[in-house]
């Protein structure tokens, strides 16, 4: 064979430029860039040193011929023309890897398996012997690239990918691989950090990527010196000689760098489950003396070096992926800016993210950005020099914006009415607590005038929900339109439901404005960040509604009208109380003693829990959910009642035809629409709502009260009703103060016989 060959190094898209400076500092020649490659001339020591050394590489390819290529037979022929006999023993092992289509070749496997039949002829003996496939430790690993007719048929240097460095035996749910890792610390500048002596720690170091990769790069180790394996050891082309020599040369620096002293590499995990899996992939690297993780959360994260040391503050925190995620990953990155302005002044930092978007929100500027892949998602590498020139402290905003917010807050902060205040016994005006505080240089001015309507709802809406004995209630739907959510007050939690923007909307402001609330609404209502959940309200198709989001199991305990009841505000998209039949509940209560209460489409039953305050003699409650009559029997139980509180599973309406029961009240509110396996047909309540009512009003005793509510905004009540029952609509008497401003949430009549 030559004494130089051309070689492919393949790379993660994105990493191409670093690679080509790497490889040519390691004796690569008449280097090229390729999209996730790098191509050039080298010595087969050059090509063992790419292997050894290459932070970044993920294969070393050899190039053993380039030929034309038609159809498959000539990628046949091409391939058998080669002398493999000079590669490997005729029963050794082979895989055989395949890149690319055309030329008569549009199957991966179909290619592959054509240029194994080749090999296999060629080394094929008289006695039979011939090569035979092993895809996990093969003596030679084969790949084939077929691009615009051409096929470069290449071995595999490397064997396994070079990114397997060997120590991480144990990873966490999201992990960097290792030369992905080593990338980012190259380009936020940790050579050069690591050279003047500089620290580098890490605030959410999972199972230590950053932190080995890091220390191997200061310590002068060859990120692949620990490998048994590679993809020539048993090549007949390998020269065993000049290896030693590469590796004892290798060898020898890493121990005149471990043998400086260690810099200071700290990590810090807030998962005790992954620290231990850190530790362990530390010391397989063989540098415990050097990196030490400890447990510690974002918020309370601290670099501790010497006071005038200075560093390199890495970390690569979670992107969100499921339904309300955004609040927890906003404040997560709010909690690393806080810190990194508050514990690491004058240090570097370097904030890996594939939500460019939530790095805007650390209210520090980045002065570079680069762009990468992880896998198939694009990502920032956002650097930050962390000084007080870089802080942010509110966005730039055109002048008819300021106008408007102006406009806004003037009338957020206008005072109360007369007849909204309250006085003392001698008629002297009560002062208002002060509102909380919020902090100004936290919030963009969008953010600070949303700030401002929420505390004045709040101001308001306060005092009503305290002199009714209500803990839960509606603070905020949509009151501004460019802030499109519902935000709901449970004690001291805050749930938030973002209606979903319309398509005409820019989903990159929608985004930031969702963001800039969100920043907003614990400091507007004093509420501790991890008590803020949100979901995204949408239209639902079928049951999806109902189905569980999360799984979390965590139920809540409020109050309203001396009634407890069990909220869960994660694992659905409902709570498990709807805050707008309140006054219906309410009224319930204090029409009910004595009486038979029927509830339909009971849900959780919570109009039943109130009935049986109010001093019901019996509460029956239909639902098809076996999940909300569980739920159901708890509140009961949280209540003191249960013997005469009946809870029936099954379909309302067949229910009510096998039904000889009567009752004296009766509340009805059926969804708009149901699907459910677990009942025969669907149920629309436009189409059915007479046939559900004549059910019912068969089952109400004389004298008797039926109230019938729905949410279907377009729904019409059928005129015929009225010819046969006295139907009084009571919508704008079943709206409290907190749902004043959205009188279509939900409409409401009074059913009685004539």
């Amino acid at each position: 064979m030559s004494d130089r060959f051309e070689l492919f190094l393949t790379c993660p898209k994105g990493l191409e430029g670093l690679l080509i400076e790497e490889a040519v500092g390691l004796g690569l020649e008449d280097a090229r860039e390729h999209t996730s490659a790098v191509r050039g001339m080298a010595d087969m020591e050059t090509a063992y040193r790419l292997c050894l050394w290459s932070r970044l590489a993920n294969r070393v390819l050899l190039v053993l011929k380039r030929f034309p290529m038609k159809d498959a037979e000539d990628l046949y022929h091409g391939v058998l023309d080669i002398e493999w006999a000079e590669h490997m023993v005729p029963d050794g092992t082979l895989a055989v890897e395949f890149s690319g289509h055309g030329s008569g070749i549009d199957n991966t496997h179909f290619g592959a398996l054509k240029v194994k039949d080749a090999i296999v002829d060629k080394l094929r003996t008289p006695t039979g012997e011939r090569p035979s496939i092993d895809k996990i430790n093969p003596d030679l690993r084969i790949h084939l690239r077929l691009d615009r007719g051409e096929a470069i048929l290449s071995l595999d240097l490397s064997g396994h990918s070079l990114h397997q460095r060997g120590y991480r035996l144990q990873q966490g749910a999201a992990p960097l691989k290792e030369n992905l890792a080593a990338a980012i610390l190259i380009r936020a500048g940790w050579p050069r950090i690591a050279a003047e002596g500089g620290a580098l720690t890490d605030p959410m170091c999972g199972v230590g990527t950053f932190l080995v990769e890091g220390a191997m790069i200061a310590a002068d180790m060859a990120p692949n010196f620990n490998r048994e394996l590679w993809g020539f050891t048993t090549w007949l082309g390998h020269v065993p000689a000049l290896w030693k020599k590469l590796h004892a040369e290798a060898s020898e620096r890493a121990a005149i760098g471990m043998n400086k002293p260690p810099l200071w590499v700290r990590g810090y995990e807030a998962d005790p489950r992954l620290i231990q899996p850190a530790r362990n992939n530390i010391e397989r690297a063989g540098l415990s003396h050097w990196i030490k993780v400890y447990q510690g959360e974002v918020g309370t994260f601290e670099p501790r070096p010497d006071q005038n040391q200075k560093g390199l503050v890495i970390c690569n925190p979670p992107y969100g992926e499921r339904l309300g995620d955004e609040a927890s990953l906003l404040y997560l990155y709010q909690n690393l800016g806080e810190r990194l302005r508050q514990a690491c002044m004058g240090w570097e930092a370097a904030v890996f993210t594939g939500a460019p978007d939530l790095g805007k929100r650390m209210g520090i500027r980045s002065h570079k950005q680069y762009s990468f892949w992880n896998g198939a998602l694009p990502c920032k590498l956002l650097l930050i020099k962390v000084n007080p020139d870089q802080f942010v402290t509110g966005e730039r905003r055109t002048p008819e914006q300021r106008q408007a917010e102006r406009e806004q807050a003037a009338y957020d902060q206008a005072p109360l009415e007369p007849q909204e205040r309250q006085y003392n016994k001698n008629g002297n005006p009560i002062k208002p607590a002060p509102a909380p505080v919020v902090e100004q240089a936290r919030l963009s001015e969008g953010g600070q005038m949303f700030a401002n309507r929420l505390q004045k709802n709040l101001k308001l809406l306060g005092k009503w929900a305290k002199r009714e004995g209500v803990d839960c209630y509606r603070v905020y739907d949509a009151d501004m339109p460019e802030y499109s959510m519902a935000i709901d007050l449970y004690h001291d939690w805050v749930h938030v439901q973002e209606y979903a923007a319309p398509k005409s909307i820019d989903p990159e402001k929608a985004s930031a404005r969702m963001f800039d609330a969100l920043a907003a609404i614990p400091q507007a209502l004093n509420i501790d960040k991890s008590r803020v959940v949100v979901k995204r309200r949408e239209r639902q198709s079928g049951t999806k509604q109902y189905e569980r989001q999360s799984a979390q199991g965590k139920f809540t305990e409020v109050s309203e009208g001396g009634v407890k009841l069990l909220v869960n505000l994660t694992d659905y998209l409902d709570t498990g109380l709807f805050l707008d039949h309140r006054p219906m509940r309410m009224r319930i209560q204090k029409e009910a003693a004595g009486k038979r209460f029927l509830n339909l489409y009971c849900y959780t039953a919570t109009a039943s829990v109130h009935a049986a305050k109010g001093g019901a003699r019996s509460t029956t409650s239909v639902d098809l959910s076996k999940t909300y009559l569980d739920w159901a029997r708890r509140n009961f139980s949280l209540n003191g009642f249960s013997d005469k509180n009946r809870l029936e599973q099954g379909d309302v309406m067949a229910w009510l035809e096998a039904s000889r029961d009567e009752f004296d009240l009766i509340f009805i509110d059926p969804p708009t629409f149901s699907n459910s396996k677990r009942m025969e047909g669907i149920f629309d309540v436009q189409r059915d709502h007479v046939q559900l009512l004549d059910l019912a009003m068969a089952r109400l005793a004389p004298g008797g009260v039926l109230y019938f509510s729905n949410n279907f905004r377009k729904f019409v009540l059928e005129d015929n009703l009225s010819e046969r029952y006295a139907v009084e609509e009571i919508s704008d008497k079943t709206l409290d103060p907190d749902f004043a401003r959205n009188a279509k949430i939900h409409r409401a009549w009074k059913i009685t016989a004539r």
